[in-house]
């Protein structure tokens, strides 16, 4: 099945979901190979992610939608080992409910701000690739 384009420009392609969530469900792809975010080069996020506003943008405009909801699934969930960003039309109503998966609460504060510390040590400039 030949992919329903929507947008192309040199470094990233997109086009219409073949399963859509909804009507004009897109994936944003870079055309080079790469299988999840932390793969991309750090010269290239700006521009993906700019089509990606520009497409959430687009979806809203041409389909009359109220919304989007715009993700992204590193490995697990990753249907496809490309790295790829979906956009999907949402309207108030639709089915959706928040995220597509249940969410739940920190055992306790002090779960919480062990993660938190977790995190926070992990986003320590020397520990970050610049990609």
């Amino acid at each position: 099945m030949p992919a329903a384009i929507v947008f192309e420009d040199e470094h990233s392609l997109a086009f219409l979901d073949h399963r859509p969530v909804f009507p004009g469900h897109c994936l944003l792809i870079p055309k080079a190979h790469y299988q999840t975010l932390a793969d991309l080069p750090h010269d290239l996020v700006a521009s993906l992610f700019g089509n990606a506003r520009r497409l959430s943008t687009a979806v809203e405009e041409a389909l009359g939608a109220e919304g989007s909801f715009v993700a992204v699934n590193n490995r697990v969930s990753q249907s496809v080992p490309h790295f790829h960003i979906h956009v999907v039309p949402r309207r108030k109503g639709d089915g959706l409910k928040g995220f597509f998966w249940p969410r739940r609460k920190y055992r306790d504060d002090a779960e919480m701000e062990q993660v938190r510390l977790s995190l926070q040590n992990a986003m320590q400039p020397a520990r970050m690739e610049s990609g």
